[in-house]
């Protein structure tokens, strides 16, 4: 994967703290193990009240029947095949930014949620396999129908997505990056192991910007548990789990993501319901 660096912001602080919040919960494997602060977004990302519309795109003349590129499609390719593309993976409801012909960031972590949900080695290219399955794609099997508008979150390393359901129907797939497994030390000298705790949760508190916490920073993070686990955006999105604890999705989505979510900013309140689980299926 490409990973992209914008000011100085790719795992590693973002400016100075701007405003301290409440104290993070003292949960191992957190994301933040001291109170998050809110930090300057670099001037290249739209700051919150500045939220652009999601690109919905004009899906081509026979979308449904879109025809599998001829060549392999990686990262950094541009072309009329790779704006098809682009215009089905938002057909099939996932997010490859602006529809431009450019095989890009935001192009590439569609294509993994896509690989993940098509039970696909996730690499982010586009070759025979991956092109014969955006023919025939794979339907996502909902595991948490209970709630009209919710999120799922599979971490299971192979899958690794973010389904978004509005009103029963699936807005938006993203792939994320959730806990490494790898040990991990705090600033304050506790140690934990890198990992995502599943069960149902709510969406809780909202920060707006970049958030510095001790172990980097985080892109307008929506909390689950306390101020420990977030789903928020980053510039790293790697194609497989990395983070420390929380749930990363693509800074672009994270720009407008929230808009989408009921965030109470009370903790166990009535928020947005967010399931994290593993399958084995």
């Amino acid at each position: 994967m490409k990973t992209r660096m914008r000011g100085k912001v790719a795992g590693l602080a973002v400016g100075a703290s701007a405003l301290a919040v409440a104290a993070a919960m003292a949960l191992p494997g957190a994301s933040a193990s001291a109170a998050p602060a809110r930090v300057q977004a670099p001037g290249n990302i739209a700051k919150p009240g500045r939220v652009p519309t999601p690109p919905k795109g004009t899906p081509p003349k026979g979308a449904s029947g879109y025809a599998a590129p001829k060549r392999t499609l990686k990262y950094g390719d541009k072309g009329a095949d790779v704006t098809a593309l682009q215009h089905r993976l938002i057909a099939l409801h996932y997010w490859p930014g602006t529809v431009n012909g450019v095989f890009d960031f935001d192009t590439e972590e569609a294509v993994y949620a896509f690989q993940g949900i098509n039970a696909l080695a996730i690499d982010g290219t586009v070759g025979p396999k991956t092109g014969k399955a955006l023919v025939s794609p794979r339907a996502y099997k909902a595991h948490d129908p209970g709630a009209a508008t919710r999120v799922e979150v599979d971490i299971k390393p192979s899958v690794e997505v973010l389904v978004f359901y509005k009103n029963n129907k699936i807005s938006l797939i993203s792939h994320v990056s959730s806990g490494g497994g790898y040990y991990f030390c705090n600033p304050d000298g506790s140690c934990a192991y890198a990992v995502t705790p599943t069960g149902s949760y709510r969406a809780n508190i909202f920060m707006p910007g970049w958030v510095q916490v001790p172990l980097g920073a985080m892109y307008n993070p929506v909390f689950f548990i306390g101020t420990a686990y977030a789903i928020h955006g980053d510039t790293a999105v790697p194609a497989h789990p990395a983070s420390h604890g929380c749930v990363r999705i693509p800074d672009d989505i994270a720009v407008w993501f929230y808009k989408d979510l009921d965030v109470r900013n009370i903790d166990g309140g009535a928020g947005t319901p967010i399931y994290v689980y593993s399958y084995s299926e």
